[in-house]
């Protein structure tokens, strides 16, 4: 199946040709569904915690942070904004001139874009709509041809107008999400303020350049110092291509097509992060600064959370080593209960759990992950499933998206639900004697994606690799914690900047 000159554009890669061989032979038996058991909801599965609570456990992160705990937060930000701005391109491209209700949207509210005064600069003629959407979506800002929007990583793309410095009223700045990230995490960080992004090679000078213009003036403004860091998804993370009949998908030269794993390779990224606690979040879910104030609380209670059973994870498994052969019935059933009602991990019915089961659970990467209740919105949720990984039957929390549900119980198990993902985690990554795990002894390899995409007019399927907050953490320690909506504000498509979230 494959030649020489394949096996050496896989070394070239970092890939070997066992794990191409495997990445082959899933596209011909396709990936499981995961065996859901039911939908996680507050009392079974997700932890309510009020705004007293809240406050309280942020008040402890606070102390803690205070005392040299090492806090990073880290942003996948490699998403281009062409989905975006879909719709308007298909309003530039059409040959007539009707308007999708998005455009017309977009045209009405124009000037309430943070990115509309340099349109207004651009000086294009607002009565030809059609312009207008060309000039956002197309064209070179620098050059003075459009604001080519469509072209940038969403992280670059300005999503809230602020009064400029030193007006009375007039005029304005635009911050882009990648700036509202460098906000947050002067609110919840450590001092120094730690933030990676995670970009595509083509945008790396683009973010440098954009941190370089804002940090120092951000810097003075929350009084902290920053340290951005970044990195790319390696190549050796990339999958095979294949044709409709599960061979190799070649190129006009006879070379195999290898695409992007998806944010699920951003695993590598994660696992080279070195700090005790790493904040996750989408690069497109920030709010303005006037709407914060929940989001800064609860990414500290989660913090707090997340340390408070570590802290109690900690203890037992220096217990458990420092008894050796000889633990107690009395400290292996204290054990059991609190990895069963503290980190929601059930044994199955009857399961006599021994000390290694125990040991096995606790001595793993933890993550405490916001939900917020489901208002309509796609994506992913809480469910209690079966483990792919240690004692069979047993069940813990997952995130799990719709396709990962076999389609003839997803209606029932969905219904059942009353939260969503928001990718809102924070998670700890060291051992018990200090050491990061390596992450990617926790990643379940059959819980990928298949998805019909195609190339140069020819038809193949592509394959992504298990989610970053999915497959990819699959064996983590999960908890769920409520969070409320107002931390969640996603901007899908462009016309979400005009959400009030977002003004």
């Amino acid at each position: 199946m494959f030649t020489e000159q394949d096996l050496a554009r896989f070394a070239a890669r970092g890939i070997d040709r066992e794990r191409v061989e495997e990445q082959v032979m899933n596209f011909r038996t396709g990936f499981p569904y995961l065996k859901i058991d039911r939908a996680a909801v507050v009392g079974d599965g997700i932890v309510r915690v009020d705004r007293e609570k809240a406050q309280e456990l942020a008040a402890t992160y606070g102390r803690v942070v205070a005392e040299g705990l090492a806090v990073e937060k880290f942003v996948p930000a490699s998403g281009a904004a062409s989905r975006m701005f879909k719709e308007l391109y298909e309003f530039v491209e059409g040959g007539n001139e009707a308007k999708s209700d998005a455009v017309e949207r977009v045209l009405a509210g124009l000037e309430r874009f943070a990115f509309y005064e340099d349109l207004v600069r651009l000086g294009v003629d607002r009565r030809d709509p059609k312009a207008v959407i060309a000039a956002i979506v197309e064209g070179d800002l620098a050059a003075g041809t459009g604001l080519g929007l469509g072209k940038r990583p969403k992280g670059l793309i300005k999503f809230h107008a602020y009064p400029s410095a030193g007006t009375e009223g007039e005029g304005t700045c635009g911050r882009t999400a990648m700036e509202e990230h460098l906000v947050e995490v002067a609110l919840y960080g450590g001092k120094p303020a730690r933030i990676h992004f995670t970009v595509s090679p083509e945008h790396m000078e683009d973010f440098k350049g954009r941190a370089a213009e804002c940090v120092e003036a951000l810097a003075a403004k929350y009084g902290v110092e920053y340290e951005i860091s970044y990195s790319v998804q390696e190549p050796a993370t990339d999958t095979v291509a294949v044709n409709p009949d599960n061979t190799p998908f070649r190129t006009e030269d006879g070379a195999i097509l290898f695409r992007p794993g998806g944010h699920g390779a951003l695993i590598e990224n994660l696992g080279r992060i070195d700090a005790d606690l790493i904040f996750i979040k989408t690069v497109d879910n920030v709010v303005p600064d006037h709407l914060k104030g929940d989001t800064v609380l609860y990414k500290k209670a989660l913090g707090a959370v997340a340390l408070e059973l570590q802290q109690q994870i900690f203890s037992y498994l220096k217990r458990i080593d420092g008894a050796g052969a000889a633990v107690s019935a009395e400290l292996a059933e204290e054990v059991r209960r609190f990895v069963e009602e503290k980190l929601c991990y059930r044994f199955p019915e009857g399961y006599v759990a021994t000390v290694a089961d125990l040991r096995r659970v606790l001595d793993r990467p933890l993550r405490v992950c916001g939900m917020v209740r489901n208002e309509g919105e796609p994506g992913g949720g809480p469910f209690w499933a079966e483990t792919s990984m240690g004692v069979p039957g047993a069940v813990s929390l997952q995130i799990a998206e719709s396709s990962q549900i076999d389609p003839d119980h997803r209606g029932r198990l969905m219904g059942g639900g009353t939260h969503f993902n928001p990718v809102d985690l924070v998670c700890a990554v060291r051992d018990f004697r200090g050491r990061k795990f390596d992450l990617a002894r926790f990643v379940d390899r059959k819980t990928g994606f298949i998805s019909e995409k195609s190339k140069d007019g020819r038809s193949l399927k592509a394959q992504e690799l298990p989610g970053l907050w999915n497959g990819a953490m699959a064996d983590w320690t999960t908890v769920f914690v409520e969070v409320p909506i107002s931390t969640f504000a996603p901007v899908k498509t462009v016309v979400d900047l005009l959400r009030e979230q977002h003004q």
